[in-house]
């Protein structure tokens, strides 16, 4: 197996057979299969050496700005964001998954390369697999939330809303008689701002009458969000996945020009089922298939109060390695490419520093 340098076609990918872990059967997973014994040996090497990337200290660059996964340097005109292996939820850190920020930061880059006929995009150069180098940009103060399928379970989710009796949804209007996880009739788009600790559901509408965004600057992004969204249902077709829902960030540079700024289509901010036997277990009633990553945050609801314990329990290792095999698959599944692991004998401060004071010179 090559470290990070070429590109290959991705083998076939797999769900292997539920196999337990940890004890009960509430917590059985399924193993996923596409995944090369010769990566395995690699995350096992990252987890015994704990070289996991849990954070970043770059001396001189400029002032650091740490979110729940991704560390940002501002440099005046453009920002260094490094993507760690980070896993946070419940607004708590729960582990470090080895090589995912490298599948964020190379997922999102792979789509930023192949959206640019739709929109320009913040992005000037990737010099480490878990570095991008992104134009700053005046950000829009919305979330631009693409759906194609009726679904979800939070509190913003669209069938959350549906369910409730609700018809009318971010200025989408629609029909009696849906059933959870029905294709829409067309992809929408429903924006959310951001409150202190959760995201508000607005309407176009609203954005433009309370002066977030002008009509013409939504026009504009609306145009671009829901272009990005068909084309990459297209590509993730082509590869055996169906894109349900994402969201996008968009901004302006100092031209005034509208770029897109945030990742885009990768694992985290996006949710993929797997296209083969969709329309089937639909009919059945059952949830589609698709690669989970919630089993981590469910073994911590199990074992733990993450709300309320003090201290947490450290997750079992063989949930943190099948996050990181998920990751990957989910990597090459998206992009058609195999996954080029950084090379575990570095580490990875050390990469980094090195990547960053090497680009610039």
């Amino acid at each position: 197996m090559q470290l990070k340098g070429g590109i290959h076609h991705a083998s076939p990918i797999y769900l292997q057979s539920s196999r337990q872990i940890h004890g009960s059967a509430s917590n059985s997973i399924e193993s996923v299969s596409g995944i090369s014994s010769d990566m395995d040996a690699v995350i096992d090497q990252v987890m015994q050496n704990s070289s996991e990337l849990r954070a970043t200290n770059i001396p001189g660059i400029g002032t650091k700005y740490q979110g729940k996964v991704r560390d940002t340097y501002d440099l005046g005109e453009t920002t260094v964001i490094v993507t760690t292996d980070r896993q946070s939820a419940f607004d708590r850190h729960l582990a470090s998954i080895p090589f995912k920020g490298q599948v964020l930061n190379e997922t999102s880059a792979w789509w930023m390369r192949h959206t640019t006929h739709i929109i320009p995009n913040a992005l000037i150069d990737v010099p480490d697999p878990n570095i991008s180098v992104m134009q700053k940009c005046t950000v829009f103060p919305v979330e631009f939330v693409c759906r194609g399928f009726m679904t979800g379970s939070t509190d913003t989710s669209l069938w959350t809303h549906y369910a409730r009796g609700e018809r009318e949804y971010c200025g989408n209007t629609f029909p009696d008689g849906m059933k959870k996880n029905e294709r829409l009739q067309c992809n929408v788009l429903t924006p959310t701002t951001k409150a202190v600790d959760h995201d508000v559901p607005i309407s176009p509408a609203e954005i433009v009458a309370q002066g977030l965004m002008s009509q013409e600057d939504w026009d504009a992004t609306r145009k671009a969000a829901l272009a990005l969204f068909e084309f990459g249902q297209q590509e993730a077709l082509k590869r055996g996945l169906l894109l349900v829902d994402t969201k996008y960030e968009f901004g302006k540079d100092p031209e005034g020009n509208i770029m897109l700024i945030d990742e885009i289509h990768t694992p985290d901010s996006s949710r993929y089922w797997i296209a083969d036997g969709y329309e089937e277990r639909l009919a059945d009633g059952q949830e589609p298939q698709n690669i989970d990553k919630e089993f981590l945050r469910l073994w911590f609801r199990a074992n733990c109060d993450p709300y309320k314990d003090d201290v947490l329990p450290e997750a079992p290792a063989e949930l943190v390695k099948e996050l990181s095999r998920r990751y990957i698959l989910l990597y090459q599944m998206i992009t058609g490419e195999e996954f080029v692991p950084a090379n575990p004998s570095i580490p990875p401060s050390e990469r980094i520093n090195s990547a960053i004071e090497n680009y610039i010179r």
